[in-house]
């Protein structure tokens, strides 16, 4: 299973652990992803989404058909249908 956010698209980015003799060794740093069920009225259906926490507060703030509309007229693909 991917670690990247359907909506935002956020997905791991590498880097460094630092020792405190700072000896330095490769790791990564992989995103908050939260699998969450979402009930979408307005086209009256249910979608699961793996969504970063950064695009749940994007949907607590503007609801989640306004933020899919956005990132539709954005260009951006979710693979949701509106």
């Amino acid at each position: 299973m991917s670690k990247v956010c359907q909506l935002t698209g956020k997905r791991p980015i590498t880097g460094n652990n630092v020792s405190h003799s700072n000896r330095k060794t490769k790791r990564r740093f992989l995103p908050n992803l939260q699998k969450k069920r979402f009930y979408i009225p307005e086209t009256d259906e249910w979608v699961t989404l793996k969504v970063s926490t950064k695009a749940l507060r994007n949907i607590n703030k503007l609801g989640i058909y306004a933020y899919l509309k956005k990132l539709q007229q954005k260009g951006i693909d979710t693979g949701i249908e509106l």
